[in-house]
């Protein structure tokens, strides 16, 4: 079933989707997922936009300018990953060996940070939530890692759990920063799916996806969350660019107040929740 928020790999070596303002209907951002066979490459050079690189799985080459990086990964089930950043007008090759899958992103910038690798012991990593809605958050480019518009997360979700919970949106809405946004999943084992919902509270726009492994969500507007079905682990990409600016991608996003009771339960030893059995004979 065709989905208009959900991408899907084309299958096989090459680009698998590229989602950028053109087929978004947004300003901002850019984002592809690319799957090289050994000996291919694949370049980039543009003009007024920065531009990080997230290996998947495999190995690669990133030359970056006069620059080269190699960087490699076993799974984003296993490993933290090193993102290679690069302002505009910065000519881009990535090389593979042995076979090689990576993201690449991109987002207006004027060009005032250098060529940059980020390694993982530069990256804050953390848990949110409790109940049923816990995770962990790898800041893979977000502060304190600086950029210019781009902010990176990578986000991993115990199966049956929910993600982002109080829901929250940041399109501008009730106050919030606006930031444009991909989901790209995977889940663990690979045959289980996600839903992700985003809907809106001031206007007719509501949408539930069933993403597959493999398959990338975007959120074009609205409050937004996700889960994973009970049979697997989920891992999400998070690639976000929008009108915050260097140091202002620090700026929170609006969480929506229905459902902000729920942290103090959380505290309170999950005050609220059914123990079962809830009801007896």
């Amino acid at each position: 079933m065709e989905q208009e928020h959900v991408y899907t790999p084309t299958g096989g070596t090459g680009l698998q989707f590229d989602i950028n303002p053109s087929n978004a209907g947004w300003k901002y951002l850019s984002f592809a997922i690319v799957k090289l066979g050994p000996g291919e490459s694949h370049q980039s050079l543009l003009d007024d936009q920065e531009t990080a690189i997230v290996p998947l799985s495999g190995k690669g080459t990133v030359k970056a300018g006069d620059v080269s990086y190699t960087i490699s990964r076993e799974s984003v089930f296993t490993q933290m990953p090193e993102v290679v950043y690069a302002p505009p007008r910065v000519p881009l090759e990535i090389t593979s060996d042995e076979g090689f899958e990576f993201s690449i992103g991109s987002a207006p910038a004027k060009g005032i940070y250098p060529v940059r690798l980020f390694t993982p012991d530069e990256m804050k990593t953390e848990q949110r939530g409790g109940g049923a809605a816990y995770r962990q958050i790898s800041h893979v480019l977000a502060p304190p890692i600086p950029a210019e518009r781009l902010i990176l997360y990578e986000v991993y979700v115990p199966r049956g759990t929910w993600s982002g919970w109080a829901p929250h949106c940041h399109d501008g809405f009730d106050g919030s920063p606006y930031l444009e946004e991909t989901y790209y999943f995977r889940m663990d084992p690979a045959e289980g799916f996600a839903m992700h919902r985003n809907w809106r509270t001031d206007e007719e726009f509501d949408e539930t996806l069933v993403v597959n492994d493999g398959e990338c969500a975007i959120v074009t507007k609205g409050y937004h969350s996700s889960v994973a079905c009970p049979s697997s682990n989920m891992y999400f990409l998070n690639y976000l660019a929008g009108d915050l600016y260097d140091q202002d991608r620090t700026t929170p996003p609006c969480f929506h107040e229905d459902h902000l009771w729920i942290d103090e339960a959380w505290a309170d030893n999950d005050r609220g929740a059914w123990q079962l059995p809830v009801v007896k004979p």
